[in-house]
C-alpha cells in the first residue's frame, strides 16, 4: 500500500466531516461510517470513520478516520483524527 498515497485520500475523506456543525456530529455519536474510494492511481481503499466523545458527553466530539487496501494493512490501518470544541473551535491544532 501507497502510505502517502493512503493518507491524502483519508485526509480528503475527513475534510467533510471537519465542515459539519458540533451539533451534526453530534447526531452522529457512536456510529461508524465505511466507504470505498478509488484514489487517482487506481488503487481502491477501505475507509472507516468513527465519532464519539473525546473525554465527556455534550463535550469535545473526536473524529477517528481510519484507511487499508483491503491487504495486511487491514490489521493496523493508517489513522488521523480531528477534535472539534462545542464552540466549534478545533482542539491540538
Amino acid at each position: 500500500m501507497d502510505n502517502a498515497q493512503a493518507l491524502r485520500v483519508l485526509h480528503e475523506h475527513l475534510k467533510s466531516w471537519r465542515d459539519r456543525t458540533w451539533d451534526e456530529l453530534r447526531a452522529r455519536i457512536g456510529e461508524s461510517h465505511h466507504c470505498d474510494i478509488a484514489s487517482e492511481s487506481g488503487t481502491r481503499y477501505q475507509v472507516e470513520v468513527q465519532v464519539l466523545w473525546d473525554d465527556k458527553p455534550d463535550g469535545a466530539i473526536r473524529v477517528i478516520g481510519s484507511i487499508d487496501d483491503g491487504g495486511w494493512r487491514a490489521f493496523a490501518p493508517l489513522t488521523d483524527s480531528f477534535i472539534l470544541a462545542p464552540d466549534g473551535s478545533f482542539l491540538g491544532e
